[in-house]
């Protein structure tokens, strides 16, 4: 035993997404590119509902909390995963648990979040002369509280049973962050109880999820079919129609990735998928939840009128919020980038610069 302990590994190292040198370049622009519109279109969203009173409604207080857990959930693994590029990526044990333990709380409070932003366009929809009283200040804290509550809980469980396996020889896991699969992979000793318990638990926190939030958008279309104006109708239907895309993308990749079979196949699998739930989705959150809603627009609007001195009535003729609203989204993230954004992400862009010194000498 004394000779086994003296083998245990107290660093790993990442693996990163791929090993071609032609491949590091692109995929590290194209991840720099989605990190950065990623902080800059969530970072958006908190600050509007916090600075516009108008915004301020439990739809918008739900959002909020989505785009901060978003801001969270891909800081979690993709800065290190932008370091592994260049350089070799290495971690020690007690780092990749804790990044473990926050990737899969912040997961699964998205997750939560998603089922509870079905509960309340249901509500808004199906119930809406009783949206005040059911959706109420108290009502949206408490649930959120959960959602926070639910997430850090389950995720203790992987943290607890990974930081209790033995890691003799092998040390390079087969990912770009610390993941309970590849990890489980490189312990030396048989993982299959530890296996079995991700699944299930993993299982039915997301069957759950995805269930019920499925179940708010099967009641809102039927209420949607039986009403007789096609307009609101078909508003409604678009809507719902962005958010169902977002779900089943998220809970999709989640499925395939912590449901499915484990081998090496299946690793190799479950970075693309990795890669879609850390980068592209929350991304694609406030384009789809909220850049889209006129009241956001008109909030934009405002805002940029106050920043820039917008607010003589001559110029304010002359960009109206029509003519701004059709400005492209990309352009559209950059003005309030400059706006709002630019001491946040000070140092942000900074570590970006050295990176890119590194990819490009």
């Amino acid at each position: 035993m004394e000779g086994f302990n003296n083998t245990l590994l107290t660093e790993f190292i990442l693996m990163g997404i791929t090993d071609q040198p032609s491949l590091q370049n692109f995929l590290f622009t194209f991840v720099l590119f989605f990190y950065l519109l990623d902080l800059c279109g969530n970072l958006t969203i908190v600050s509007l509902v916090v600075r516009d009173p108008s915004l301020q409604s439990p739809m918008y207080f739900l959002l909020a909390n989505l785009s901060f857990v978003d801001m969270l959930f891909s800081s979690v693994a993709v800065p290190k995963m932008m370091v592994g590029f260049f350089v070799e990526n290495t971690i020690t044990v007690k780092g990749c648990i804790t990044q473990m333990y926050f990737f899969h709380a912040l997961g699964c409070i998205e997750g939560v979040l998603l089922a509870v932003m079905g509960y309340d366009r249901y509500v808004a929809i199906c119930h809406p002369l009783r949206y005040i009283s059911i959706m109420s200040s108290s009502t949206c804290i408490q649930l959120v509280f959960a959602s926070w509550f639910i997430g850090l809980t389950y995720s203790l469980i992987n943290a607890i049973m990974t930081s209790q396996l033995p890691f003799c020889n092998n040390r390079r896991i087969k990912h770009f962050f610390c993941d309970v699969k590849p990890v489980m992979k490189l312990a030396c000793r048989d993982t299959h109880d530890n296996e079995v318990t991700v699944l299930m638990v993993s299982g039915f926190i997301c069957i759950i999820n995805f269930s019920l939030t499925m179940l708010s958008y099967v009641y809102i279309i039927t209420h949607v079919l039986k009403m007789t104006s096609s307009k609101g109708s078909s508003k409604i239907f678009s809507t719902c129609s962005s958010h169902l895309t977002i779900v089943i993308l998220f809970y999709g990749t989640a499925i395939c990735t912590y449901l499915g079979p484990s081998s090496e196949t299946s690793l190799e699998k479950d970075k693309i998928a990795a890669i879609l739930f850390t980068v592209i989705t929350p991304t694609l959150n406030p384009i789809i939840y909220t850049l889209r809603n006129k009241e956001v627009r008109n909030s934009i609007t405002k805002l940029t009128q106050r920043r820039l001195g917008f607010g003589c009535h001559q110029m304010s003729r002359t960009i109206s919020i029509s003519e701004f609203s059709r400005l492209p989204i990309f352009g559209l993230f950059l003005r309030i980038f400059a706006i709002t954004s630019l001491n946040c992400f000070k140092n942000t862009l900074k570590t970006m610069y050295n990176l890119l010194l590194c990819a490009y000498p």
